[in-house]
């Protein structure tokens, strides 16, 4: 089948408006937006989004764990259908983009091809999957990752928010539980756009980020234990302090992501210091270690090495150390054939562009193992994102949406 023409482009200034209209729900305090999972906002935004597909001729389909599915017919009914989305749920200050750009720019291409009277073999479906922040019921990419497989669904539905409201509750409450089951869909190949979350693609000065892998992650949780004592009156020679060994460690962590480059992290934030007081030396440290790497193997060598070495930076200042892995996601490479189809998109469009490997987890991430799957990112502002002040230009989403719709109908093949 032949590929799309450069000439197809998708409507901006619709998506724009789109954007915008859909961030009217949930406002943040500071120009961003409180949308968070299972509320009532995230209740109404899912009720326009369906309005919207509705409108543009899709069928909505739901299922059990609220993962909306909005299916433009192809051509071929047999054919298995090209999945296009994310998320519409945000932080509680959350930025205007971080999901939504992917969900309704899937919504855009279908808009467009409705507008140009293109009809492909296979359909299309825009995705909104359910709880991809993972904000308010952990972990993040919870419903995808029932699709996939990684979670049970009666697992996800006890799950529950800091007032011990169960996920499976405030689902059936905001009317969204779906009867389809979960994970039943075979999919041709899966896109996401996103923006980037980082400052790479501004800094480059590129239009668009080929998502080549997603980043794998060990979270370790390690206990640094010293002696409480007066800091005024215990010298120096016979302290066990564990706010030292925290120095220590979070040093160690910056060497060994230093000595890993290119495409290693690693920081240490979550920490706990007991008994955090001014006058008392800390007698125990509870941290946790966060690296993150987008080769198997590196990221294996980068927590093996710090489980070694940890240890004895901690014993030779007199404080004992334990640790174990509290949370763990093996990077994900994404399909050779379906970053091809992103990558001739951008050169077809003549957007600039650069490989590029995802420092955060997506929902793409764990539909990579049921389905071929890739993403398109596009810049955002300082590379800030997760925060209220996150922003992009209606340029780059109308080029991440350009690229994206480009690499969705070429894998879903127009029908001359």
């Amino acid at each position: 089948m032949a590929a799309p023409g450069e000439n197809l482009r998708i409507d901006g200034e619709r998506l724009w408006d789109a954007i915008m209209e859909m961030a009217r729900i949930g406002p943040g305090i500071a120009g961003g937006n409180n949308r968070q999972t299972l509320t009532d906002e995230d209740g109404e935004g899912r009720a326009l989004f369906q309005r919207w597909c509705e409108a543009a001729g899709c069928s909505m389909g739901v299922d059990e764990m609220g993962n909306m599915f909005a299916r433009r017919d192809g051509a071929d009914p047999d054919a298995l259908p090209v999945y296009v989305g994310s998320h519409l749920d945000t932080q509680p200050t959350g930025g205007k983009y971080d999901g939504v750009l992917g969900v309704l720019g899937g919504l855009e291409i279908v808009r467009t091809l409705n507008d140009l009277g293109i009809r492909t073999r296979h359909p299309i479906v825009v995705t909104n999957w359910t709880n991809e922040e993972g904000t308010r019921f952990a972990p993040a990419m919870l419903a995808s990752g029932v699709f996939a497989g990684k979670h049970d669904r009666d697992w996800a539905y006890d799950r529950v928010d800091a007032n011990g409201k169960r996920f499976g509750d405030e689902l059936e409450r905001i009317g969204w539980k779906g009867v389809e089951p979960v994970g039943n869909r075979k999919m041709k190949a899966f896109f996401e756009l996103h923006i980037e979350q980082g400052p790479v693609l501004e800094a480059e000065g590129k239009d668009i980020g080929v998502v080549t892998h997603g980043q794998g992650l060990r979270w370790i949780e390690c206990t640094i234990a010293g002696k409480e004592s007066h800091t005024g009156s215990t010298p120096m020679h016979m302290r066990k302090n564990a706010g030292r060994g925290l120095a220590l460690v979070t040093e160690l962590v910056h060497e060994i992501a230093m000595a890993n480059q290119p495409n290693a992290v690693g920081a240490i934030g979550h920490v706990d210091v007991h008994p955090n007081s001014r006058n008392i030396i800390p007698g125990k440290v509870v941290l946790t270690v966060d690296m993150r790497t987008h080769l198997l193997d590196k990221l294996n060598a980068m927590v093996g090495e710090f489980m070694e070495r940890a240890p004895k930076l901690c014993e030779d200042i007199g404080t004992g150390f334990a640790c174990e892995i509290v949370g763990q996601f093996d990077p994900p490479a994404f399909d050779v054939n379906c970053v091809k189809a992103i990558r001739d998109a951008a050169d077809r469009l003549g957007y600039s562009h650069m490989d590029i490997v995802s420092g955060a987890g997506h929902d793409a991430c764990w539909i990579n193992d049921v389905a071929p799957t890739a993403m398109v990112m596009c810049p955002c502002v300082d590379g800030l994102s997760h925060n209220e002040a996150e922003e992009i230009s209606p340029e780059w989403a109308r080029a991440g949406t350009d690229v994206l719709f480009h690499a969705v109908v070429d894998v879903a093949e127009i029908v001359e």
